[in-house]
């Protein structure tokens, strides 16, 4: 072949080289601008259904709506509600839009809404608690009462006597009755034999509002045990998934709530507890003691941790029976969230801070530190 021939070969195939690099760019390029037009009109109605979301219902509606916020309601609970009363588009995108701008304490009452409200002015409706009807009086039950002393808090704040309260409550066919009323958060192990009182820790502690002088024993305890439902419900899908029931966790929630003094790290007690019954450890928790004597210790002695009762901790591994109190959403949450440490003591000093140790040695050091230093 001669010189010429084979430089006009040489040429031809950089043109056809040429051709399909021009070729390949178009294709690109066209891939390119379709991804970026896929992903724009995904923006575009993204965009437009999270603005629809965020606008009133109805601008133009005069009517309002009466809407029912029960006590312990979160806001999962808060966002339905008010997406099946109408009074909002999307549930998902009301609740997120609160959480993005870190909204919360919700009021319980009972309101008068509309669906031409924005989300905004709902949601600060719901924290200032402008409710539709105003209660002629509360009752507050604390965190950490026993199902004695919630009865006599209603006896104070009511028409309730406490006899009849817990006559009521503590009333075997009572509890079937509730049983079936609140079928999952009442089940059969409230009715085990050593359970001393099957609604203890079941009584959710809150600000209650009466609208009525003489407000029924009936109605009283059953906005009580659905308070607890609003706070436990939502976590049955974890529970189920540990395999552990909403009887453990009102029970360890309770331990929480009598140890832990109001600075204290509910989270990390927690993880102490969850270890020593790995190490199969008894928990030895003071509150259980009292609880199995029936009444407050001032302080607890070792005479007193000689009572053979399945609640006494010391006596027995594991949890107790059933709940020693009612426990608040701190507590319930501080269960299904434990930290992750390798503490298997801890001990309050006189300020009320906790002190936790790996060891027993380290623990004799801290309580010769910060109990017997300052006694």
């Amino acid at each position: 072949m001669e010189k010429g021939s084979k430089k006009e070969v040489m040429f031809d195939r950089m043109r056809e080289k040429k051709e399909e690099v021009k070729i390949v760019r178009k294709i690109v390029f066209w891939i390119v601008i379709g991804v970026l037009a896929i992903g724009l009109i995904i923006g575009l109605i993204g965009y437009n259904y999270i603005s629809k979301g965020l606008k009133a219902y109805d601008e133009n509606a005069e009517e309002t709506i009466e809407v029912e916020i029960p006590i312990g309601s979160g806001l999962n609970n808060i966002s339905k509600i008010l997406e099946d009363k109408g009074i909002i588009k999307n549930a998902r995108i009301f609740k997120y839009y609160a959480k993005f701008n870190n909204e919360s304490q919700f009021q319980a009452g009972t309101y008068e809404l509309s669906k031409a409200m924005t989300p905004d002015e709902l949601i600060q409706s719901l924290k200032t608690g402008t409710v539709y009807r105003e209660p002629l009086f509360t009752v507050t039950i604390p965190e950490g009462l026993r199902l004695e002393e919630i009865a006599e808090r209603i006896e104070k704040g009511t028409n309730i006597e406490a006899e009849a309260f817990l006559a009521y409550v503590n009333d075997p066919e009572t509890v079937k009755v509730l049983m079936e009323k609140h079928p999952r958060l009442i089940t059969e192990e409230v009715l085990q034999e050593n359970v001393k009182f099957p609604l203890e820790g079941y009584l959710f502690p809150a600000t209650y509002p009466f609208f009525e002088e003489n407000p029924a024993l009936e109605e009283v305890v059953d906005e009580m045990l659905e308070a607890t439902e609003n706070n436990v419900l939502p976590y049955l899908e974890t529970l189920e998934q540990q395999e552990k029931s909403v009887h453990w966790l009102l029970t360890f929630a309770s331990l929480l709530e009598k140890e832990a003094t109001a600075g204290a790290d509910r989270a990390t007690i927690a993880s102490v507890f969850n270890n020593r019954i790995v190490e199969e450890m008894p928990l030895q928790t003071d509150p259980t003691v009292a609880y199995a004597h029936g009444e407050h210790l001032s302080r607890t002695l070792y005479k007193d941790l000689e009572i053979d009762d399945p609640y006494n901790t010391y006596k027995y591994k594991g949890m107790p029976p059933g709940p020693i109190a009612g426990a608040g959403k701190t507590s319930i949450e501080a269960v299904i969230d434990p930290s992750k440490t390798d503490y298997l003591y801890f001990l309050a000093d006189k300020d009320g801070n906790n002190h936790f140790a790996k060891t027993y040695e380290e623990h004799l050091e801290n309580r010769t530190k910060y109990i017997d230093a300052q006694e």
